[in-house]
């Protein structure tokens, strides 16, 4: 009850700060973007809603606003109607979905496995030789694509790092993802705030006179300084990670010696699969699988009635079909409850698979490990809501959230899935390499027989990407236009069928960082960003201009924290823009500062990476803000020594 009254609470709270506010401004128009920058911040800070239908509910209010100003007692629109919906054609969005196909590309062709079996030749099989060479080369990819998407594509490169070399994937886990988001400040398309800075620049001039206009920002204009912060960050683990990383031996070791022991060791799961015939007296027959498989923490995962009614796998097992006398059961569980089960029913043990011995041999199905990703449509639902067993063929063993694994006794089909859950599933392996093609999974568990992967096409995928950069470099093309060169080029190269390049881009961050375009430019041309900037100098005033410049880039690392990045960056740049143009700063610095600030997001695990990583890492909120609260600090300094060294 306390929890649901929060959200009421705070938004009763952000309203009378409005009231306030607005009693203080200089005109109506700055009072209606304030109260819409706050009630922007309170989504997302409160997740009434995903941040992306957040950021698609403010936008339309504001073109509501814009269109109704005459009755509002608006001077003039805050938003031009051909303004409003720009960002979804807009130089920064187009990048960020070029950037997510060639990502996708590369990883297509294998390039992730290759990586892995490279780490572990240089690298060797120690922490502190493993971890710089693994957070380095995530580093380095996450330069140019997101930061998110590197992790995902590393974290089944880690998980078979892990595996091969015994070492605890939570020890991994956290330098390979704080690195993801630290490679992001090394190019100006590492990640979704630096890519977004040039455009906010350009719509920040539209209110400057020509003297104090800016230019944008070169492709590795922040290489120094991006460069410094990981190299920081990867110090920091190799130093300090003893001391920072958690280290369960209990659930995270791995002996890779096999697959159940992997499972045995990180979830302290024991599990069998025994094939049984169900005798024309046991107490089983009648009953249905929903009725067995709870009380007993059991996993029907075959079934053959008669001499040719076959049901094999989570879709075709279904939990409402009676089990009938001299049928014969695939049944998947813990070896002691399997006895217990089998002498309690009158159940008959094959010695080996017969009637499965094809469709359930090694080769074809058995236990895997999934994630569930920040954006994934499957937050908020359990299994039962979405069938997942019958519609992804996932027949859900146990769950493990924040260190704690639950299993099919806890209510585990009922429990609504959360970012960063790692499902442990029995599954065909045709049905997990069909969804390792779906955003709402990441999978976790490589060793197994899947589909082919495009090993001949790596050459293609490298040129594609090699042009795009080429033109970056060597020309004034625009971005965009550069980026999805590379990208076309991977489909037209057939790197990648174009089904699976739409797959491979996240239209909710497509809808997030268009839909807050429009308000950055409200905030700026109605004056808001102005009167914000005028007050802060007012409780600033007399400081050195680096003071000012750290106020800024903590306020961007505290936005960070409760909203999206490129929220925080969408309200902030306009805001440090004329901060600075007021204390007599270059103003492009100020703008490059809240940027690179906003990818500070170590201290709790709100950023995506980090969400995603929790699960697999078994990692706790605890262990991001012991580690994460150093590395917080560390990257301001670092940031505040670095820009003012380079600029």
């Amino acid at each position: 009850m306390k929890k649901n009254l929060k959200p009421i609470i705070a938004a009763a709270i952000f309203f009378l700060v409005w009231l306030v506010v607005a009693s203080l401004v200089p005109s109506r128009e700055i009072a209606v973007v304030f109260g819409i920058l706050m009630l922007t911040v309170y989504l997302f800070a409160f997740e009434v809603v995903g941040v992306d239908v957040a950021a698609v509910t403010v936008m339309v209010f504001l073109g509501l606003v814009s269109h109704f100003h005459d009755w509002l007692g608006l001077a003039r629109p805050l938003v031009q109607g051909a303004e409003l919906f720009r960002g979804f054609s807009g130089n920064a969005v187009v990048s960020i979905i070029a950037v997510m196909i060639i990502g996708a590309g590369l990883d297509k062709t294998g390039l992730m496995g290759q990586v892995a079996g490279f780490i572990l030749r240089v690298a060797g099989r120690t922490e502190a030789r493993i971890i710089p060479a693994i957070s380095g080369t995530v580093g380095f990819i996450s330069s140019f694509m997101q930061n998110v998407g590197a992790a995902a594509l590393f974290l089944p490169v880690v998980a078979r790092i892990s595996a091969r070399t015994g070492l605890p994937m939570s020890r991994l886990l956290m330098p390979m993802g704080f690195s993801a988001i630290l490679g992001g400040t090394i190019t100006m398309v590492g990640s979704s705030p630096l890519i977004l800075l040039n455009d906010l620049i350009l719509a920040s001039n539209k209110a400057l006179p020509p003297d104090q206009q800016m230019q944008t920002w070169p492709l590795f204009t922040v290489t120094p300084i991006g460069l410094a912060l990981l190299a920081s960050g990867i110090a920091y683990f190799v130093l300090a990670g003893r001391y920072v990383l958690p280290a369960k031996a209990e659930e995270d070791m791995t002996s890779g010696a096999s697959t159940m022991d992997y499972y045995r060791e990180v979830y302290g799961l024991d599990y069998a699969l025994r094939e049984v015939e169900v005798p024309a007296g046991s107490p089983l027959v009648g009953k249905t699988l929903e009725e067995i498989e709870k009380p007993w923490r059991l996993r029907v995962i075959a079934m053959l009635r008669g001499a040719d009614d076959l049901r094999i796998g989570p879709g075709g097992v279904a939990r409402d079909v009676a089990i009938e006398a001299g049928c014969v059961l695939g049944v998947l569980g813990a070896p002691e409850k399997l006895d217990a089960f089998a002498a309690e029913h009158g159940l008959v043990f094959r010695p080996e698979l017969v009637a499965f011995a094809d469709t359930l041999a090694p080769n074809k199905a058995g236990i895997a490990e999934v994630v569930i990703p920040p954006g994934s449509d499957l937050i908020g639902k359990s299994a039962r809501d979405v069938w997942l067993r019958k519609t992804y063929g996932l027949a859900l063993v146990a769950l493990h959230r924040a260190g704690q694994t639950l299993r099919e006794g806890d209510g585990i089909r009922d429990l609504p899935f959360q970012a960063g859950d790692a499902l442990i599933v029995h599954t065909p392996w045709a049905a997990l390499a069909h969804i390792e093609k779906d955003r709402n999974f990441v999978v976790v568990t490589t060793e197994y027989p899947h589909e082919e992967l495009r090993p001949h096409k790596v050459r293609a995928a490298l040129i594609c990407f090699g042009i795009a950069l080429g033109l970056i470099l060597s020309t004034k093309i625009t971005l965009s236009v550069a980026l999805m060169t590379g990208a076309i080029g991977m489909i037209l190269s057939r790197v990648l069928n174009i089904e699976e390049a739409y797959r491979a881009v996240s239209w909710k961050s497509v809808f997030l960082l268009a839909s807050l375009i429009p308000l950055g430019l409200a905030v700026e041309t109605s004056g808001t960003a102005k009167w914000i900037a005028e007050q802060t100098l007012t409780l600033l005033g007399g400081t050195p201009v680096w003071v000012i410049q750290l106020a800024i880039a903590v306020l961007a690392t505290f936005f960070t924290l409760v909203m999206s990045n490129v929220g925080a960056t969408v309200l902030l740049v306009p805001l440090a823009v004329n901060i600075a143009i007021g204390a007599g700063a270059n103003p492009a610095v100020f703008a490059l500062t809240v940027a690179l600030a906003t990818s500070n997001s170590f201290f709790l695990p709100t950023h995506q990476v980090n969400a995603l990583l929790m699960g697999p890492g078994g990692y706790r909120v605890a262990d991001y803000m012991r580690a994460g609260g150093i590395m917080t600090v560390l990257f301001i300094a670092v940031l505040m020594v670095m820009l003012n060294l380079v600029f």
